[in-house]
């Protein structure tokens, strides 16, 4: 390992954590709660990684403004119900243990809150693996490229020697406009297909097939 980078950036929900689907029943959940049309699984999907204010704008773009706040804490409210049934995707631990092993600065940019990044960390057991995070209320939400450019510049990266990894295509946006490469992961939010047409240098199916990728190609 090691031989083509010094950075590994992941996204946390869909990439390390197996979140997508209860991300879905709870947006559905809170929707029901205002008694608005919920939007089928694929449009709410598509919104997993942005931060919350731009997930519900593109979600409910003819509820009014002053409604947005509230829609925001009926939605935190069915997540948290369910946030300590989540778990990590296989082999996800073990393959954040093996690579920070081997010397590579492990960072997270994700769409969650610090206050849910901080909570997620802690019941993954991951705290004190990664070098460095950003959140979706400490800066610009993805696809802006603020969270990879605070990071790198936090870790002392070069782009080129920076890899994001991520299972949607505001991953693969935000990487683009950093100028950083990207890995795509196709077990998370979005489809394959979709993570493909962005040019990622791969796109892998399973957490140990991402390991495997990183230990013979970065």
């Amino acid at each position: 390992m090691g031989k083509n980078f010094d950075l590994l950036v992941f996204d946390w929900d869909g990439t390390l954590m197996d979140s997508a689907a209860h991300i879905v029943a709870s947006i559905q959940a809170a929707a029901r709660d205002f008694g608005v049309d919920f939007p089928p699984e694929e449009r709410a999907r598509h919104i997993i990684g942005l931060g919350l204010v731009d997930a519900l704008t593109y979600l409910f773009p003819l509820l009014p403004l002053v409604e947005y706040p509230r829609l925001a804490e009926r939605y935190r409210h069915h997540y948290l119900a369910g946030d300590h049934q989540l778990a990590l995707f296989t082999g996800a631990k073990e393959g954040i243990r093996t690579m920070h092993a081997a010397g590579f600065s492990l960072a997270v940019a994700t769409g969650k809150s610090r206050q849910g990044l901080d909570r997620s960390l802690a019941a993954s057991g991951l705290v004190g693996f990664f070098h460095a995070s950003r959140c979706a209320d400490e800066g610009q939400p993805k696809p802006n490229p603020e969270m990879l450019l605070y990071l790198m510049k936090a870790l002392g990266a070069e782009p080129g020697r920076t890899l994001m990894i991520g299972d949607t295509t505001h991953d693969l946006e935000m990487a683009r406009s950093a100028g950083v490469p990207a890995i795509g992961v196709g077990y998370g939010a979005h489809p394959r297909a979709s993570l493909e047409a962005h040019r990622p240098l791969a796109c892998v199916m399973s957490f140990p097939e991402l390991t495997e990728w990183v230990r013979t190609n970065a």
